[in-house]
């Protein structure tokens, strides 16, 4: 992750280097206080939150998160994931091959 990242890890369970012709699986995983950095990209993708809670933030705007959401991320918006809870943020992110 980037200089604006704290306290978060990617591991890249599925990807198009396993097989996978069009999309890759990755687990994050956020410890408290951590978060991603704020960013966006050109192309959509999904979220689980398989363990812990925090907010997602998109286009400036806070959503409380936790385990079983499911969320869309559309393209070009920005976001970042902040775990203000006191365990691992744990979430399952789908993204698609860029071509």
């Amino acid at each position: 992750m980037d200089q604006s990242s704290r306290g978060a890890w990617i591991r890249w369970l599925i990807s198009w280097e396993h097989g996978a012709p069009n999309f890759a699986m990755r687990m994050f995983e956020v410890e408290p206080n951590g978060n991603t950095p704020m960013h966006s990209h050109n192309w959509e993708h999904e979220i689980f939150i398989v363990e812990g809670e925090g907010l997602i933030v998109c286009s400036g705007r806070k959503h409380r998160i936790k385990e079983g959401y499911a969320i869309l991320i559309p393209p070009n918006v920005e976001h970042s994931i902040v775990n203000d809870g006191d365990k691992t943020l744990k979430l399952l992110c789908l993204i698609p091959k860029v071509r």
